[in-house]
């Protein structure tokens, strides 16, 4: 039986804590959408790929990581609450999944505007 979309963000959370973003390509389905609001739109496993690999090296240069502070959902739609943490403070944000079998099918990532 597949993961729940729960239990796959989850997953998807604890891998993300080591801060190696090329490894969650693995949890996305071949036909998967992501949308960040900072760098656009990601169709298809191989630009998120390409995304994820990009992410490695921005928050590393920004020194930028993420911490989730709660994840709750169902069999195919989960969400999680998020803060980033930046040299210049903590931005809080969600993430919105949907999964099928197992794989994220779509994921968008909303945040609140950075503290001046």
């Amino acid at each position: 039986m597949a993961r729940s979309a729960k239990e796959t963000i989850e997953e998807f959370w604890r891998v993300q804590d080591h801060r190696n973003y090329s490894a969650l390509t693995d949890l996305f389905a071949e036909n998967a959408l992501l949308e960040d609001p900072f760098f656009g739109t990601f169709k298809g496993k191989e630009a998120i790929g390409e995304f994820m690999a990009k992410m490695n090296h921005e928050m590393h240069a920004q020194s930028t990581h993420f911490e989730v502070l709660e994840i709750d959902g169902g069999d195919k739609t989960a969400w999680a609450q998020w803060v980033a943490v930046t040299p210049k403070g903590r931005i809080d944000g969600c993430g919105l999944y949907r999964v099928s079998n197992g794989e994220i099918t779509y994921y968008k990532d909303y945040m609140n505007a950075p503290k001046q």
